[in-house]
């Protein structure tokens, strides 16, 4: 039960549409390197740990941005709008496991839901969780990452046991390591993001399009000047430099994936010139078109990478 890339599929609004797991056992885990596709912004409602085995990623959730090192982890609660990338490097190895709520709080009317993970999951101010060392607790809960992850893989008899074992004691440390006073996101806030979630879902809607920063904006009723604080508060960059990498990425994924000529590839994703599109994805991919389809062809990997769409 490992996957060794994301291969989000999303709806129109970036809320990714798979199913982890089964109905039965809703967790799926994945060992992938960031530095050759980082994971870009989306949102789903399950909840999502992981840990870096090798290089330093950054973890971007909401508005937020933490650093996670060799050796430290991290937890992202549901429906929060997240992307992670490598630092710098060559090398950035992630394990990570995404599962549902239920996994650990079963039915809704379950003194484990009730008082472990709907707090969790209704509490704002936790949206995502930093295991640096920082607090005596993030090493039991490290622990518990590794250890659920490790089960889920190896799938020896008994490990689903394990697995709900390992993730609920992670659901104890986490309810009994609240912070005094965590503040809640600002209303503001919660507002960018979801003006934000409308915003991303328009540029996935018309991307192969000629589209404007005003036409991005006009999507989320807010003027353009709203539309470029959002981005920059939320996610970090322009709309239009978040368009040119969303392009980008959907043309990788094209490259990768098709034969189809790499020029009208360029055009389907909205670079009506080839050279043009050539230059921007080296600028974002380190390395041209071409060269990028024949090294993923072979399985090679190294090719350099911009943020996931930030």
């Amino acid at each position: 039960m490992i996957r060794t890339s994301c291969a989000l599929k999303t709806d129109p609004g970036k809320k990714e549409l798979v199913q982890y797991g089964t109905g039965l056992f809703p967790i799926v885990c994945f060992e992938e390197d960031l530095a050759r596709e980082p994971v870009p912004w989306h949102w789903h409602p399950d909840l999502e740990i992981g840990t870096i085995l090798r290089g330093t990623a950054v973890v971007g959730a909401g508005a937020e941005r933490f650093t996670v090192r060799q050796g430290e982890g991290f937890f992202l609660n549901a429906e929060v709008l997240h992307a992670l990338w490598p630092q710098e490097g060559r090398v950035c190895l992630l394990h990570s496991a995404v599962f549902h709520p239920r996994l650990v709080g079963g039915s809704v009317d379950s003194v484990f839901w009730q008082n472990y993970i709907q707090p969790l999951i209704a509490d704002g101010a936790r949206q995502s969780i930093h295991f640096d060392g920082s607090q005596p607790w993030h090493a039991p809960a490290l622990e518990a990452v590794r250890g659920a992850w490790k089960s889920c893989v190896e799938e020896e008899p008994g490990h689903d046991l394990q697995v709900r074992e390992a993730l609920s004691r992670l659901a104890f440390l986490l309810s009994r390591n609240r912070p005094a006073g965590a503040a809640v996101p600002a209303k503001r806030a919660l507002r960018d993001e979801e003006r934000i979630k409308r915003m991303l879902r328009f540029i996935e809607e018309n991307y192969a399009a000629r589209i404007s920063v005003a036409d991005i904006a006009g999507s989320a009723a807010v003027s353009q000047s709203e539309c470029l604080r959002c981005f920059r508060g939320t996610i970090g960059a322009s709309p239009i430099r978040y368009l040119k990498q969303f392009r980008i990425q959907k043309a990788a994924q094209l490259l990768s994936s098709t034969r189809e000529d790499v020029a009208e590839i360029g055009a389907q994703c909205g670079f009506e010139d080839a050279s043009y599109f050539t230059k921007t994805f080296r600028e974002l991919k380190g390395i041209a078109p071409s060269a990028y389809r024949r090294e993923r062809g072979q399985g090679g990997g190294g090719a350099g990478s911009a943020g996931p769409l930030d």
